[in-house]
């Protein structure tokens, strides 16, 4: 994992000035950033989610859903390097599967197009990447987090979902249904999604635990979708995310044997150094 402190190997030539992007007063990295964007008819709120992007990031994958209004000419004029790509199939998870399959940098930063994320915390994900984490989970209920777009239900729902998680995998999640997430791109050969429905995020969550990777959680805010509906429904893609859960296996005595010698979750609850 690459940062500004890392010395370069032996018989390496050092990063040059130019090569490093700076992220914030304190810190530049050289690693470059992805940030993929599932989208379907979402041309209304790209431009909310456009101008809180960084221009330091290194691509931005379009993964349009086969949007009948302007969500692939929209993108195109607000950034004019955009990478769109095509969804064949359908669903959340197949759409960002599709995404992570055309990313080049080694850093992937998963992201709404509804609005309700803000660019400018990619910058905290970023941070804990490059100071050691495999795989930086956003959370809306970490402390300097939070929602505006949950009823107490979802809340109810989202809660009983990640204490089955955190007691079935040995986790310590505080959110579970999020998908304002970012890893370095060689966790996707440790986690193989194989999933199509918004129960993706879910399923990252859960391999990510399963595979002993180096999980930090980052205080996220959601705003309220800015135009549109949501497709997704609350019962339903419960019922989904359950489903997947009890489907996958627990192995909590190998990570407890793995976290005696290298703890599994940061314990600091949003830390960034």
């Amino acid at each position: 994992m690459s940062s500004v402190l890392r010395p370069a190997a032996a018989g390496q030539d050092a990063p040059t000035a130019s090569q490093y992007r700076p992220i914030s007063t304190h810190l530049a990295i050289t690693p470059p950033v992805s940030v993929v964007i599932p989208a379907m008819n979402e041309a209304e709120n790209l431009p909310y989610v456009f101008k809180t992007l960084p221009d330091w990031i290194h691509e931005v994958v379009l993964v349009d859903g086969n949007s009948t209004d302007d969500t692939v000419a929209v993108a195109r004029e607000l950034w004019p390097e955009v990478k769109v790509v095509k969804q064949h199939g359908k669903g959340k998870g197949d759409a960002l599967i599709t995404g992570f399959e055309a990313c080049t940098g080694d850093i992937v930063v998963m992201i709404d197009a509804d609005g309700s994320a803000d660019g400018n915390e990619i910058v905290s994900y970023v941070s804990a990447l490059v100071s050691g984490a495999d795989f930086a989970k956003g959370s809306r209920f970490a402390n300097g987090g939070g929602t505006d777009d949950m009823t107490f239900v979802r809340k109810l729902g989202n809660w009983a979902l990640c204490t089955i998680v955190n007691r079935k995998f040995g986790a310590r999640y505080t959110d579970l249904c999020y998908g304002y997430n970012a890893f370095w791109r060689h966790c996707l050969d440790k986690i193989d999604l194989d999933c199509t429905g918004f129960e993706v995020e879910t399923l990252m969550n859960i391999r990510v635990v399963k595979a002993g990777l180096k999980v930090q959680e980052i205080p996220s805010y959601e705003y309220l979708r800015i135009h549109g509906a949501s497709n997704l429904r609350a019962v339903r893609d419960g019922f989904r995310v359950l489903k997947v859960i009890l489907g996958e296996r627990s192995n909590r005595r190998a990570l407890r044997r793995r976290a005696h010698h290298s703890p599994l979750l940061d314990s600091r609850r949003g830390e960034v150094s």
